[in-house]
């Protein structure tokens, strides 16, 4: 069974591999293609445009190669066996940030060379949920003295601690006197 996962998990692998590297090319030629249909006068690029252009490009390509080198999975050259299956590329957490980098990264793309460089201030979405992400899970918690865990219980006042299912059902039988519950005296 666990085989069967490592085979599921290379093969997911394999089809995110290829839509990324399509995702690199493809949005640069609809750029030039949407620039070349609705924006003639913009072309050739300004110094600007050239620079916004390269300096997301080269986040984006560090992060295509991270994802690449983490998600590839591994053969026996011979065989062609499975050796490794890389690491999940649909797991919640870093990986998933890294392909919303990558996808709002290519829609301003496609964005500014269809509508204009203004499209690049959509970027900011990035460094923007990041600061959300920084103050709710670190900078929040420890500037106000509490976690998030911790201020839904003290809004919740007196509720009751809560119990498992086991601890319930041999809290019910100690008081019912069964013999196979040894209660704990404190």
């Amino acid at each position: 069974m666990a085989h069967g996962a490592a085979k599921r998990i290379a093969q997911q692998n394999e089809q995110a591999l290829r839509n990324l590297r399509l995702g690199m090319f493809i949005p640069t030629l609809l750029s030039t293609f949407f620039r070349l249909l609705f924006r003639r006068s913009s072309l050739p690029p300004s110094k600007g445009s050239l620079a916004i252009y390269i300096v997301t490009f080269l986040p984006a390509l560090f992060l295509s190669r991270y994802l690449e080198r983490m998600g590839t999975p591994r053969r026996d050259p011979t065989t062609g066996a499975l050796i490794s299956p890389g690491e999940d590329l649909n797991q919640p957490g870093v990986t998933e940030w890294c392909f919303d980098i990558l996808y709002v990264t290519w829609a301003c793309q496609i964005g500014s060379g269809a509508f204009g460089e203004w499209f690049w201030w959509f970027y900011l979405i990035i460094p923007l949920y990041a600061g959300y992400k920084l103050w709710t899970n670190f900078i929040g918690p420890m500037v106000l003295g509490r976690s998030s865990a911790s201020s839904a219980a003290s809004e919740g006042g007196n509720e009751k601690e809560t119990v498992s299912k086991r601890q319930e059902k041999l809290r019910k039988r100690s008081e019912r006197g069964d013999p196979r519950v040894r209660s704990v005296r404190k």
